[in-house]
């Protein structure tokens, strides 16, 4: 993949705190992949804004229900990594 350096200015106490989480992967990674969230969330943004000029609204009741479900992935997802922790320390 393609790379271009840029420069760009951070606060100070912010990179500072970017620096110490971003140690094992480096900093240009942990930019690249919060700005690859942020671009992201801008479009499923948009594309939200999208739906509701298309079908109104949601509804407070599809609304309950989108948290109900993203509650039960949350859940499963845990599930799994507690999982996937238990069989590698079996492994080992």
């Amino acid at each position: 993949m393609a790379t271009k350096k840029v420069t760009v200015t951070i606060p100070e106490d912010l990179l500072d705190e970017i620096r110490t989480e971003a140690a094992e992967r480096g900093l240009s990674a942990y930019v690249a992949e919060a700005l690859r969230f942020k671009r992201d969330r801008d479009r499923l943004r948009e594309l939200a804004d999208w739906l509701q000029e298309e079908h109104g609204p949601v509804t407070d009741d599809e609304h309950v229900e989108a948290l109900e479900e993203l509650a039960d992935l949350d859940a499963e997802h845990e599930r799994r990594r507690a999982t996937a922790k238990d069989n590698a320390g079996e492994a080992a």
